[in-house]
């Protein structure tokens, strides 16, 4: 058991330069307002990197003379998509709930059920999972005319 000894911190004070206290109120909100620009340019920064969509707006936009069609036929097809992703979904969960806890303890009732619906939502999701981001990368469809 490991034993940790918290009696001896001693958080030392902040100091404090004596010609801050003679700061005039503009040269605190001078200084406030450069630290809020600080943290506003970290916070771009950060949801910049961080915003999973830019990829694909990248890739509409340095493609947009070879594809043009890209985000429209994207958002054509992915109510298809996403309605045969469904339609396997429910076959599976109707299958699992017809046939109870049991439905997959033995190795091969496992195995073929794994072959029947496994391959096709993995594949189907992957499609998904491209489709998707790039019919919402492009253009809202009013502004695409």
């Amino acid at each position: 058991m490991q034993q940790f000894d918290i009696a001896s911190f001693n958080p030392q004070p902040a100091s404090v330069n004596p010609s801050d206290a003679n700061m005039s109120p503009a040269e605190v909100l001078r200084q406030i307002l450069e630290v809020q620009k600080q943290h506003l340019a970290h916070a771009q920064a950060w949801a910049a990197a961080n915003d999973p969509g830019a990829r694909w707006r990248a890739l509409v936009a340095r493609w947009r003379a070879d594809f043009p069609d890209l985000p429209d036929t994207c958002r054509e097809v992915l109510p298809t998509l996403e309605r045969a992703y469904g339609s396997i979904l429910v076959s599976l969960v109707e299958e699992l709930r017809q046939q109870g806890y049991e439905a997959l303890d033995s190795e091969f009732a496992l195995q073929d059920f794994l072959d029947r619906y496994g391959m096709r939502l993995g594949q189907l999701g992957n499609i998904l999972n491209l489709v998707a981001p790039l019919a919402e990368a492009g253009p809202p469809q009013n502004e695409a005319s």
